[in-house]
């Protein structure tokens, strides 16, 4: 899970755990106060009932039947009284008299007032059992069942309290990530906004005052790294721009060797053709580190007719113009990037894999397609590194080596449009390179 996910669960598990105890503790007073007062409420008027039968009981001839009914009782309360091992209620007996224990009737038989809480017929009661004279006991058997009710929705009412509950606390937890994780939202932004080449990108310090050191220390590296990058990108500059000259004069010498190889020896006629094309590959070699060291240069988008543009450059290499197919022929780009990633591409596909068989233009999608030996799959994410030549061209005997340089080319000019340059197998054999300009 991811870090917001996780805090969001811990957040929501905290509330249900806590507003489960409190719901279980609130629960458990309630019941046992509301049990308690309504079992003093029963003693009570069990007294009450049996000072009144105790009473009516002391005349001649008393009609203990008579006597019950002018109790004032209710449904959920039942009155009985036991008289010479005989039992009298106001109604028939509904398994009233089994209802009351054996303990308490010993206890009440020995002359001691009790109250026991019980369940029959799944009912609760409460049992009320008072001695009267001359071994008479009087019992009352209270109902409980619209107090288990009661217990019942309460338990409904606080579990859904404590769901609720557990929901605000994850939506606590979800509200408290955001914020806690929006600095380090906007250290990411600038960091991929850095790889995408503003690398003079800044947080702004009084955005949020308690990441004042990580704001400074992140500026401060963005400092430093953008000084480090100015500094390599000039010192390549420069190092190129100076080795133009001598590599000019290299050149023509190279060339005036070049054309007198047939009145040389063989050997010195070697020689001379070795160094022709090494002081072209140099040539080359340094044309491409002063494109690199150009590559923080800002875009200057133009419409550009990229159908054309790769005609063009096909036809310059000696590939067929009709392998190129567009959908979306003109784009809003910078010229000089584009042609780059064309060039490149083109004559990498012509060096190392028998020139390109197709090269499709779609919608801000360049794809170049060629019949070669393909990538390997462990050199697909490095070939796009500098000074990286993948195994095809690894041999300098073969005449078709590279700089090193012209697929990292492709992928700084598509990262400078905010876009990406990748490689997979082609299904009929051979390379693609596919590479996204928005």
């Amino acid at each position: 899970m991811t870090l917001r996910t996780r805090v969001t669960a811990v957040f929501a598990v905290g509330a249900l755990l806590l507003s489960a105890v409190m719901a279980l503790l609130s629960y458990q007073l309630v019941r046992v106060s509301l049990t308690e007062e309504r079992e003093r409420a029963a003693v009570r008027a069990a007294y009450y009932n049996a000072s009144v039968v105790r009473a009516d009981l002391a005349a001649d001839a008393p009609d203990v039947a008579e006597i019950l009914r002018s109790l004032e009782t209710t449904e959920n309360r039942q009155v009985l009284v036991q008289r010479d091992d005989v039992w009298y209620s106001r109604t028939a007996d509904e398994g009233q008299t089994s209802a009351i224990p054996s303990a308490l009737r010993d206890r009440v038989r020995d002359g001691e007032a009790s109250v026991q809480r019980v369940r029959a017929g799944g009912r609760p009661l409460v049992v009320v059992g008072v001695p009267l004279a001359d071994g008479t006991a009087f019992y009352e058997l209270d109902s409980l069942a619209e107090l288990e009710r009661t217990f019942s929705t309460l338990a409904l009412v606080l579990t859904a309290v404590a769901l609720l509950t557990a929901l605000a606390g994850a939506a606590l937890g979800r509200y408290a990530t955001r914020s806690v994780l929006r600095p380090l939202t906007r250290v990411a932004e600038a960091s991929e906004q850095i790889a995408a080449g503003q690398v003079r990108t800044h947080l702004d310090p009084a955005a949020e005052p308690d990441l004042a050191r990580l704001t400074g220390s992140f500026n401060r590296m963005v400092d430093e790294l953008a000084d480090r990058v100015e500094r390599d990108r000039r010192f390549a500059a420069d190092v190129s721009h100076e080795l133009k000259s001598p590599l000019q004069t290299l050149a023509a010498a190279a060339s005036v060797l070049h054309r007198r190889a047939a009145s040389l020896d063989e050997r010195s006629a070697a020689a001379a053709t070795l160094v022709v094309e090494e002081v072209d590959r140099f040539g080359r070699l340094v044309n491409d580190l002063l494109e690199l060291a150009r590559g923080d240069r800002p875009l200057e988008r133009t419409e550009v007719d990229v159908e054309a543009m790769a005609r063009e450059i096909c036809r310059s290499r000696g590939v067929p113009p009709d392998v190129v197919h567009a959908d979306a022929a003109t784009w809003f780009v910078d010229r000089r990037r584009v042609e780059g990633i064309l060039v490149n591409l083109v004559d990498n596909a012509v060096k190392y894999g028998g020139g390109p068989v197709a090269v499709r233009i779609g919608d801000h999608e360049l794809v170049v397609e060629d019949e070669g030996p393909g990538i390997r799959p462990e050199d697909r994410e490095t070939v796009f590194h500098r000074f990286v030549r993948g195994h095809t061209a690894s041999d300098r005997a073969t005449g078709s080596d590279g700089t090193g340089l012209g697929l990292s080319l492709v992928a700084a000019h598509a990262a400078a449009h905010g876009g990406a340059a990748s490689v997979e197998d082609r299904p009929e054999g051979g390379a693609l390179f596919r590479v996204r300009v928005p």
